[in-house]
């Protein structure tokens, strides 16, 4: 059975912040080096690179950051682009590399600027002039292709979940996350002289009253910022895992699924639902849940639409307290149950919505 033996991430930046004028590839690198070197592996060991990337505008990213990183030049490096959930599907591609005997060790996860993102812009044939966008399509449909921001004020509308208890779980990230600085600080490699998350912060019911309204009770203060990051994982064999002998993860199911286009907060219930049916586990035994908080609102939906209790999720905090590398969150919130989860453990779930309606989860367990 493949094993997770390593796993870091940069600290997560707001755009425009220290990371501002790093490309992904000089986020990425110093991660996949110190990801290396936790797992005592040599660079020339590893076989592939899966990258995670939806802001970079095409070419492969990941082969840019393999040489970056001083992997050999046979690692031809595999960028992918599932938007959100990318980093986590990155892991679980990676996770069937090594399985299926094509690699001995690969390593998987995301990194995103969202500082250095082109402008984008359409081109039409008929001579009219470019027209410039920030978000790319995710349905054929114009009428069933929302906003982001204005999808989860239309979630929160059709569920009854208030903008007091959105506002009220966004301080609970940020409290969090602040009372576990130093347990997030073992997952983070410091780049650019940076080593705790930029964005956490003691976050009231009063700044949560006048932040700006972004689309109905979406505001500034319940969703996650645009940010800048990296996260990576060490995939290994279980006959390289033997040779090691370290400690890891083991990954006991993932599933990625499509669900309404327009609706994308609530497509990982259904990820959800499916890995804990597939793996026979009562979702009343988790011992702990990384849920994605794009927005406050999506998490809580998931959280009641799978059953999940609260006192388990995000324990240390989420992305409201961070911000969205948009292709490497879903890493991180594996690099989190790495460095959270201990033998013996009951097992723990990761999972995150994407636009155009894709949700993908993946349950895990510490083994020796």
């Amino acid at each position: 059975m493949p094993r997770i033996i390593a796993a870091r991430r940069t600290a997560v930046v707001p755009k425009g912040g220290k990371f501002a004028l790093l490309e992904p590839h000089e986020l990425a690198s110093p991660v996949i080096r110190a990801c290396l070197a936790d797992a005592g592996i040599a660079a020339h060991e590893v076989g592939e690179l899966i990258l995670s990337n939806a802001l970079a505008g095409g070419g492969n990213p990941a082969r840019i950051a393999a040489l970056a990183a001083g992997l050999p030049e046979h690692v031809a490096g595999l960028s992918i682009d599932r938007q959100c959930a990318g980093g986590l599907d990155a892991i679980l591609l990676g996770h069937a590399l090594v399985q299926a005997g094509h690699h001995k060790v690969v390593i998987a996860g995301g990194a995103e600027s969202y500082s250095r993102r082109p402008l984008r812009s359409r081109t039409f044939a008929d001579g009219r002039p470019p027209e410039p966008y920030s978000q790319a399509r995710f349905t054929p449909w114009p009428e069933r292709d929302p906003d982001m921001a204005q999808a989860a004020a239309e979630l929160s509308r059709k569920i009854g979940i208030t903008r007091a208890e959105q506002d009220a779980w966004a301080q609970r990230s940020h409290a969090l996350a602040l009372s576990h600085a130093t347990c997030r600080m073992r997952e983070i490699t410091p780049v650019s002289d940076v080593s705790e998350d930029a964005f956490t912060r003691n976050l009231t019911s009063r700044h949560c009253e006048r932040a700006r309204v972004v689309s109905g009770d979406i505001t500034a203060a319940n969703m996650a910022v645009a940010a800048d990051a990296a996260a990576f994982v060490v995939i290994v064999s279980d006959q390289m895992a033997k040779r090691l002998n370290m400690r890891g993860l083991t990954l006991i199911e993932g599933a990625t699924l499509g669900a309404v286009p327009d609706q994308p907060g609530l497509a990982p219930i259904s990820a959800i639902k499916h890995v804990l049916k597939r793996a026979d586990v009562d979702h009343k035994t988790l011992q702990r849940a990384e849920i994605m908080e794009a927005f406050a609102v999506q998490a809580l939906a998931c959280i009641r639409g799978a059953h999940l209790s609260d006192k388990i999720v995000n324990p240390a905090g989420g992305a409201l307290a961070q911000g969205h590398p948009v292709g490497a969150s879903g890493a991180i919130l594996v690099v989190r149950l790495f460095h959270a989860l201990r033998t013996g453990d009951a097992p723990a779930l990761a999972a995150i919505a994407a636009a155009g309606g894709i949700g993908s989860a993946a349950l895990f367990e510490a083994i020796e």
